[in-house]
């Protein structure tokens, strides 16, 4: 039977926020009005790290300048931000860690509440072939501003999932079991929902939860790797 592996990204996988280093990006290569964007990166930020994020009210707002630039140049923008900001921060550590799941034959799954547009080289880099984000709508090959389906956020999350596992004629009562690593109190419904919750890097509202339910908590990004339940 087919066991899950799935993986939260932004400060699980790699030590930082993607969706919130796409913005630094931006605004470093005067891509967009730096100070204007900036402000509003760390607003919406505090929100996501409080746990009461509007997410389509976020979305709007990244998914503007996805809208307002031809593809090609996005994707020049893109493989740049690759190379300045997210490889540097992708560790050893974390690529054996999904490597692992993958070695045993697990199906991994990358599911994230970043955009796909941004998150998808990073999961092909650690070698994920299904990948979940929220979808920015697309139109005859040109973003349009707008989210398509549901935001894979939060609860949202649950759903993605459940919608990727009809297309692979599968669902939560066909699995033998799950695994989900994440940092984020915005993922707790997803690791009640996992058969195996693991917390990896916790903020500290998370990291309290799993000390009192004594799920596993990882320090990925520590000088050592530790696996602990205290």
């Amino acid at each position: 039977m087919t066991i899950l592996a799935i993986f939260d990204l932004d400060k699980t996988l790699i030590a930082n926020d993607s969706d919130y280093n796409w913005g630094v990006f931006l605004g470093r290569h005067g891509y967009v009005d730096a100070a204007h964007y900036q402000a509003q990166n760390e607003y919406f930020y505090e929100q996501y790290a409080k746990g009461t994020l509007d997410i389509f009210a976020y979305s709007e707002f990244v998914f503007k300048v996805l809208a307002d630039t031809p593809m090609a140049t996005l994707l020049q923008w893109r493989e740049q931000f690759m190379q300045e900001m997210i490889l540097p921060l992708i560790q050893p550590q974390a690529m054996a860690l999904v490597r692992k799941h993958m070695d045993i034959g697990h199906h991994c799954v990358l599911v994230s509440a970043t955009n796909e547009f941004v998150i998808e080289p990073i999961a092909r880099h650690f070698g994920f072939e299904h990948i979940i984000g929220t979808t920015p709508e697309q139109i005859n090959g040109q973003f349009t501003g707008k989210v398509a389906g549901t935001p894979s956020f939060q609860a949202g999350k649950i759903a993605r999932l459940e919608q990727w596992l009809a297309t692979q004629n599968l669902s939560w009562d066909t699995v033998k079991g799950s695994f989900f690593y994440s940092d984020s109190i915005n993922d707790l419904p997803l690791l009640e929902h996992a058969t195996f919750p693991v917390v990896c890097n916790p903020d500290a509202h998370l990291r309290e939860i799993a000390r009192t339910r004594c799920w596993p908590i990882l320090e990925l990004f520590s000088n050592e790797l530790n696996h602990t339940n205290n």
